[in-house]
């Protein structure tokens, strides 16, 4: 059985056994007795479900009504690899983390503009509720982390790997650092390698995704050619790697039961702390936060992919931003004359005209065409009419 089927029938089950306490809290046996039988056997909720217009209705959502609603329990409903924690090697990493509970409370904190929006992405996937916790492990979440290997963001991607996923780096922009682009590409990652190489088995595609699958390839025939499952745990792997399951299992272990490990998790809100704005020309973050009426450093953080301080536009590029300004901000940018170029920075704005071209626009203006692109996110040559560049004045481009 594949790892989605079993998910999608345990998931079945416990949708079925929530329901099933409501019922019996109602008093009604004989529905609850028949949901049990159908539960066992794997039928989906929508399958089994038949409340009466008022009394069974009332019970169900009332029950709802008393779930905690956090990004934490969110996360514990949904992890899946609790079993097992009682192996040698998740016992170590516990014993790790718990001998600096204020790390985890640290780390744990800094993920909360991200915690949310990432266990949602995780769950429309179908994936353990584990994999949201791959930035703890990778990058202690902090989406600006690079290594002395030269591995960057929330997900720790190499260049050549980021490249290979799609994630772009130019001058002014990272997309290893961007959490949304970079999101989607480990998910895609893990999934695409699961499927690929180990029937779906995330825990090998995790392996996969620290050591690079030749490696864990290599080690899983070798398991296999001495009589073993071939399993993650079967396999011989570089130190780093067979510690990287029993890090994230246990990290979610403390997660689970944090009063029983003595570790105070800050709330954080099951909603994504940000919300998306579609760029489709250059815009200065500091402008941007101008009007959205926030803190420039609010929008520095949030989006650290933008590393030459101007958002690019195209290839569905967004601007994250608090979510209770997103509103604020789209309206100010569909506005007749959005102000996008601030004259206490020294910068003026031109719209492209037929015939023009870059280094002419350079020229006319004293500054570099590679000064244009930077301001404006270009990677090449190509402007076309009616465009509207932001244009470094030369005493700007000179510092």
């Amino acid at each position: 059985m594949t790892y989605h089927t079993t998910r999608r029938r345990l998931f079945a089950f416990a949708s079925s056994a929530a329901l099933l306490g409501a019922l019996m809290s109602a008093g009604m046996q004989s529905q609850a007795s028949t949901l049990e039988r159908r539960a066992t056997a794997g039928i989906e909720p929508s399958e089994v479900a038949q409340p009466s217009p008022y009394g069974l209705a009332r019970h169900f959502w009332d029950a709802l009504a008393l779930e905690p609603r956090d990004a934490w329990s969110r996360l514990r409903s949904r992890l899946a690899w609790q079993d097992g924690i009682d192996r040698p090697r998740v016992q170590a990493w516990i014993d790790h983390y718990r001998q600096a509970p204020h790390n985890i409370v640290e780390i744990t904190e800094r993920a909360r503009p991200w915690l949310a929006w990432i266990i949602e992405r995780v769950e429309e996937r179908g994936l353990p509720a584990e994999i949201a916790l791959i930035p703890f492990v990778e990058s202690s979440f902090d989406p600006g982390a690079r290594s002395h290997r030269g591995a960057a963001g929330l997900w720790q991607f190499m260049p050549r790997t980021g490249d290979a996923l799609g994630l772009a780096r130019q001058r002014g922009y990272d997309g290893r650092l961007d959490v949304v682009a970079s999101t989607r590409a480990a998910l895609d990652y893990i999934e695409g390698q699961a499927e690929q190489w180990y029937d779906g088995d995330i825990q090998l595609s995790l392996a996969a995704y620290n050591a690079g699958a030749g490696t864990v390839n290599r080690a899983r025939r070798q398991a296999l050619a001495e009589g073993k499952s071939g399993d993650y745990w079967s396999l011989s792997l570089p130190g780093e790697t067979m510690d990287y399951v029993p890090k994230l299992k246990a990290i979610a272990a403390i997660i689970a039961n944090p009063d029983e490990y003595q570790v105070a998790l800050p709330e954080i809100e099951d909603a994504p702390a940000f919300a998306k704005v579609p760029v489709n020309q250059p815009l200065r973050l500091d402008e941007a936060a101008r009007l959205a009426g926030v803190p420039h450093q609010t929008l520095a953080e949030l989006n650290p992919g933008v590393t030459g301080g101007v958002v690019p536009p195209g290839g569905g590029r967004v601007l994250l931003v608090p979510t209770e300004r997103a509103d604020e901000l789209m309206a100010r940018l569909a506005s007749p004359a959005p102000a996008l170029a601030s004259t206490q920075t020294g910068d003026d704005r031109y719209v492209v005209r037929r015939g023009d071209t870059l280094a002419a626009i350079a020229a006319r203006q004293g500054v570099s065409v590679d000064e244009i692109r930077q301001a404006n996110g270009l990677t090449g040559s190509l402007i076309r009419p009616g465009q509207a560049l932001t244009l470094p004045t030369r005493s700007l481009a000179s510092r």
